[in-house]
């Protein structure tokens, strides 16, 4: 069975990693005795997978993992022995089953929503641009790419965006095609408004999918849209 969980990426665990993330979940597990299948071959590895990784530096409420189960095991034991094996700073939240032959997550994944506090000189002027900033049909931005970088334009790809005092809350798009990380978002706000980008601590609240009719919904109420999220 595919089990699917959601958990916390603490504050204080911000500057770790996605391959420590992978390898600290990877270890629990072991600990938790839970029956999970291994891949094949000559380095056999838990099979385990991630909606998206988390830049290094960010924090999150809700992060989305899979891991393939070789018996049946109810969500509620699930969480309960992996909670156990986890450190506080990074407990699931909740755990669902998947369907067997469903898409891997991370094909389903089109947005996150962010909140961005911005820390330091600037914040007050990048809070009061954002009305005018959205106002433009183009926000030209660099995107660094494994062939080097390449220009783009950052405003499809900004689905939502306000302000709350020097807290910046963002829908960004999130996919192989269009991915808008909140350091980019926040250089060109503080290029639109004149002053330098200022330090800022991004949590990513959720990821997103997308519904039936092309709407922008939880991840996971479009995995398990007969539970509650």
């Amino acid at each position: 069975m595919r089990m699917a969980a959601v958990f916390s990426k603490d504050e204080r665990l911000r500057h770790i990693g996605h391959l420590d993330i992978m390898r600290a979940m990877q270890r629990a597990l072991r600990r938790s005795g839970l029956p999970v299948s291994y891949s094949q071959g000559f380095n056999p590895h838990i099979l385990l997978g991630f909606a998206s990784a988390l830049s290094t530096g960010a924090a999150s409420e809700r992060e989305l993992m899979e891991v393939t189960l070789r018996g049946e095991v109810s969500a509620e034991e699930f969480l309960r022995r992996m909670n156990a094996a986890l450190p506080p700073q990074m407990q699931l939240v909740r755990c669902f089953p998947l369907e067997e032959k469903g898409p891997a997550l991370m094909s389903l994944v089109r947005a996150a929503r962010w909140r961005v506090e911005l820390l330091g000189e600037g914040a007050a002027a990048i809070a009061a641009a954002v009305p005018a900033f959205l106002q433009q049909e183009e926000i030209p931005s660099i995107r660094k790419t494994k062939s080097g970088e390449k220009e783009i334009n950052l405003r499809p790809w900004i689905y939502s965006l306000s302000a709350d005092g020097g807290t910046l809350h963002a829908t960004l798009a999130l996919s192989e095609q269009a991915n808008c990380k909140p350091d980019m978002l926040v250089r060109a706000l503080a290029a639109f408004a004149g002053t330098e980008a200022p330090r800022m601590l991004a949590t990513r609240e959720e990821l997103m999918g997308e519904d039936p009719a092309g709407q922008l919904i939880p991840l996971e109420v479009l995995l398990s849209p007969c539970e509650d999220s």
